[in-house]
């Protein structure tokens, strides 16, 4: 290794042990104590205003030049009004309950042990993130609301943004009296950090999320030699059963849709049940088509609406994050959770039906992280949840499901309290 490389992996050896502190510091700072620190950190966001906005002016310049995709732009843009709302963001994080120390359960054995089992923070987490800088307060908020230190690295994409965003918070936490360690920002577009991180810089690092596009995630599940909590990509579909009103499934298609196409909540793929596809998928794709969405159908949605283009093999396991939609008909609810079975990410799908036996059958057959009833897909946000904001939404199935709030970053500990009690 050259001495730059040596150079960087100390550094990133340093940040490692240095957020070891600030778990510390976080660990055993009080409730009230967290909230002050994002309150401060809310604060120092709207204060530095003007610089975060010039900053992100910077990475939206390099975007344009670079020519980064519409969908990767409209995530990475903020103005006053988006940047308002990452502060407030952090504040509603400070207003939710504070996770650690809750007891989940507690019972007292017929020896006499009381044993709880109580809410503690995971330790260190790594963020590793693309095109979103308000990703940067909304993991720095619910980390240190849940008591975690963490080290985040952002895409080179937005790097001023991240920079300008992590400068106020850094200063909100000091304003605080919390350790800057806390919250760390890897200040460096070279990849080979990312490599550091994953390798766990010397086992400082408890957990890695990723949050990112497919090869972003790959490659942090097949090389990280620490735990990673999962953020797959959003295949998400809406299936338009023969019991739905007809207006009802207009209105949530095209929110889900065309609400935000550039969101991880957007639907990719509507199903449409061939009960009711020739009353019920033309209205729903002449809305669509108004609004600028492009359909790809397969034969037979195609029959029913022939200005679809056609759909190919890739477009069932396509994230657009663009105004694209694959359309497909399917035969009943079995048929729509075959096909979201098949092609699905296991992130967020729905169905729109008045029949509420279909409805619980969708729910029961469709295993993903979040599943909707007569809803848009664009509620798959932490924030919609009630959890202030979210780290991601997790499609694993083990620790963590579904969108990734203060709660969801915590473990948990055994206390067993006795009176001397030994075993025989």
């Amino acid at each position: 290794m050259d001495d730059a490389g040596m150079s960087l992996q100390a550094t990133m050896t340093a940040m490692g042990q240095a957020a070891r502190e600030g778990a510390s510091a976080l660990r055993v700072a009080t409730p009230a104590h967290r909230t002050a620190a994002l309150l401060a950190m809310a604060a120092a966001i709207r204060e530095d205003a003007e610089l975060i906005l010039a900053a992100n002016a910077k990475d939206l310049d390099k975007a344009g030049a670079g020519g980064l995709t519409a969908p990767m732009v409209e995530r990475l843009m903020l103005n006053p009004e988006r940047l308002e709302g990452v502060a407030a963001g952090v504040e509603a994080v400070a207003a939710i309950p504070d996770p650690l120390g809750v007891e989940t359960a507690r019972w007292t054995r017929p020896n006499g042990l009381d044993i709880a089992r109580v809410r503690t923070p995971i330790g260190v987490i790594a963020m590793i993130y693309e095109s979103r800088p308000n990703v940067t307060a909304d993991a720095a908020a619910l980390c240190v609301r849940s008591g975690n230190a963490v080290i985040l690295r952002g895409g080179s994409e937005c790097i001023h943004s991240n920079l300008a965003l992590h400068a106020a918070i850094a200063r909100g936490l000091k304003t605080a009296g919390i350790s800057t360690n806390a919250v760390q920002i890897v200040r460096t577009p070279d990849r080979d950090a990312v490599g550091a991180i994953l390798g766990g810089l010397g086992r400082t690092i408890d957990l890695i999320i990723p949050r990112g596009g497919k090869n972003l995630v790959a490659r942090v599940q097949q090389e990280a030699r620490v735990a990673v909590l999962g953020h797959l990509e959003g295949l998400n579909h809406v299936f338009v059963h023969a019991g739905a009103d007809p207006k009802k499934a207009v209105d949530v298609v095209l929110n889900a849709k065309m609400r935000r196409v550039s969101v991880c909540g957007s639907a990719e793929t509507l199903l449409v049940d061939r009960a009711a596809a020739k009353t019920l998928l033309p209205p729903i794709a002449d809305a669509l088509i108004k609004a600028g969405c492009e359909l790809r159908g397969d034969g037979l949605a195609r029959a029913i609406e022939p200005d679809m283009k056609p759909a190919i093999e890739a477009d069932w396991t396509t994230e657009y994050l663009a105004p694209i939609i694959s359309v497909a008909v399917v035969d009943g609810v079995e048929g729509a959770a075959a096909h979201i079975a098949a092609y699905g990410s296991g992130h967020t799908d729905a169905i729109i039906t008045e029949d509420e036996a279909a409805a619980e059958r969708f729910v029961t057959l469709v295993d993903s992280a979040i599943v909707l009833v007569n809803a848009s897909t664009q509620f798959a946000d932490g924030g919609e949840f009630g959890f202030g904001a979210e780290i991601g939404i997790a499609t694993d199935k083990l620790h963590a499901r579904g969108p990734v709030g203060a709660e969801q970053l915590t473990t948990f500990k055994y206390v067993v309290r006795g009176t001397g009690q030994t075993r025989p």
